[in-house]
């Protein structure tokens, strides 16, 4: 399959190399990155998710890319595109994702690469929506969410691979059309 990379003003979103692996995994085993997930991860597990992402854009053409600053060439986490888990219960849907090196936070890297990521979804997939979800207490996440036009549906879900008493169980659902999709691109040009 052919490898896209998708460019934005100060990014590109690319296929995972091997030097990309120690970083992610120094990523995941940060608890400020991991905050609003259930637990770090070792080494072999977040090289485990790398090597899926890497397979999976072998696969489709599109996934989890890596993503690097243009200036640097540096990479600082990933954000793409997913198929739901079969469990969700709003399956089957393709989901979008990110997750960034906290030395990158706060200047909207993540924004910018999931605009471009829901450009590709609309544009080259021609999906009729993409979902986003997170813990309810991840409002950083959700305002990212809100930023690239997303709405929140109001169902929130217990997150099906973690016991309802946990503190980060519950989720929020959010969704963009394509037709809603392409008016926001509309008004941002005028």
């Amino acid at each position: 399959m052919t490898q896209t990379v998708i460019t934005t003003e100060r990014l590109y979103l690319r296929q995972w190399q091997p030097s990309d692996f120690a970083v992610f995994a120094k990523m995941n085993a940060d608890p400020e990155v991991m905050k609003y997930f259930p637990k770090l991860l070792a080494p072999t597990l977040s090289d485990a998710i790398a090597h899926k992402c890497q397979q999976l854009i072998e696969d489709n053409g599109w996934g989890f890319w890596a993503v690097c600053l243009k200036e640097s060439d540096a990479f600082i986490g990933m954000v793409g595109l997913n198929e739901a888990h079969a469990d969700m219960p709003f399956a089957p849907s393709v989901e979008i994702g990110w997750r960034l090196h906290k030395d990158y936070w706060g200047q909207g890297y993540a924004t910018e690469a999931a605009r471009a990521s829901l450009r590709f979804a609309f544009e080259r997939l021609d999906l009729d929506e993409v979902v986003a979800f997170t813990a309810v207490i991840n409002t950083h996440s959700q305002l990212i969410m809100q930023r690239i036009g997303m709405r929140n549906t109001q169902k929130n879900f217990s997150h099906p691979f973690l016991n309802t008493a946990h503190l980060l169980s519950e989720h929020v659902l959010y969704r963009i059309t394509q037709h809603q999709w392409q008016i926001s691109m509309l008004k941002n040009r005028g």
